[in-house]
């Protein structure tokens, strides 16, 4: 469905993305993440054919999507503040929808439009962020396109309405499977929606793995500092802090039945880091942290 193959790209000739490699050949819920500045927004743009890149292959449902309409059919990409004409009703959103993407859910549109309450003659460009996110979220899922891209799609949601956005991206997807690859900050909450994890470090790919084995990733553990230096002496440890004679640190291991077992064995206190901190820990610059 997408395949990307050795890309690089560069933004006035500093480098965005290096050697990315990226296949998916089956409907998935796929989350991305990463730091600002990571080449999220990038990548997702080439996937767009928003963008052409320096070098490497792009291609989705086997075409090059760059100045490609054929290709774009099979394609909706929601930007983070998505473009939508300064005239726009709802309503006109409803229609340019039909038009561009053949497979238009328009019984879920309506749906949405009642459930996140948008008033339908009133213009998008007086809507609250929150509301103008309503709307985008319901352009991406009821394109029913193949290949279908969110961009941060619930900022500015409420709880409640983040939520409705949830159930009804997974109704979406149930009824029609596809590739939707959704980059979101928000990364505990749509956790439980997806089905594997791609995370960009500096402009490549630093981890493309299962939600389920990414859910695993990250124990912490506390004691007295001798007790800790000699559990993860070959170890990596992605956090430390120390107060007085007690250490706190995060490793780079799954949190297993064999790490519960050493820590009772040494008296130390064992938890399983949340997916946040594990990713903020794993991607920070690692100076003054013990390897």
């Amino acid at each position: 469905m997408i395949h990307m193959e050795q890309v690089n790209y560069s933004y006035q000739k500093t480098p965005v993305l290096n050697q990315v490699t990226l296949h998916e050949s089956e409907p998935i819920i796929s989350a991305i993440w990463g730091r600002n500045g990571a080449g999220k927004t990038t990548l997702m743009s080439l996937l767009a054919g928003h963008n052409r890149p320096d070098s490497g292959t792009v291609q989705i449902m086997g075409q090059d999507p760059y100045n490609n309409l054929a290709a774009q059919e099979h394609l909706c990409y929601i930007q983070e503040n998505h473009p939508l004409g300064k005239n726009w009703t709802v309503s006109d959103m409803v229609q340019m929808g039909q038009y561009f993407h053949p497979q238009w859910d328009q019984d879920l549109a309506e749906r949405l439009i009642d459930v996140f309450e948008l008033p339908g003659k009133k213009k998008i460009i007086k809507f609250s962020k929150g509301m103008k996110t309503a709307a985008q979220i319901i352009l991406g899922l009821a394109s029913n396109a193949k290949i279908t891209i969110l961009d941060e799609p619930t900022n500015g949601l409420d709880a409640e309405k983040r939520k409705f956005f949830y159930n009804a991206l997974l109704e979406s997807y149930e009824d029609n499977p596809r590739l939707i690859l959704i980059s979101s900050h928000h990364i505990e909450e749509i956790q439980p929606l997806c089905e594997s994890l791609i995370v960009l470090q500096d402009g490549e790919v630093l981890l493309n793995q299962p939600m389920e084995e990414m859910r695993e990733k990250g124990v912490l553990l506390t004691g007295r500092i001798d007790d800790i230096n000699q559990v993860t002496a070959d170890v990596k440890v992605i956090e430390s802090s120390q107060m007085g004679s007690t250490l706190k640190v995060m490793i780079d291991e799954p949190y297993s039945k064999m790490w519960k077992d050493i820590a009772h064995a040494q008296g130390l206190s064992i938890e399983k880091a949340t997916l946040q901190d594990y990713l903020v820990n794993r991607t920070r610059n690692q100076e003054g942290v013990k390897p």
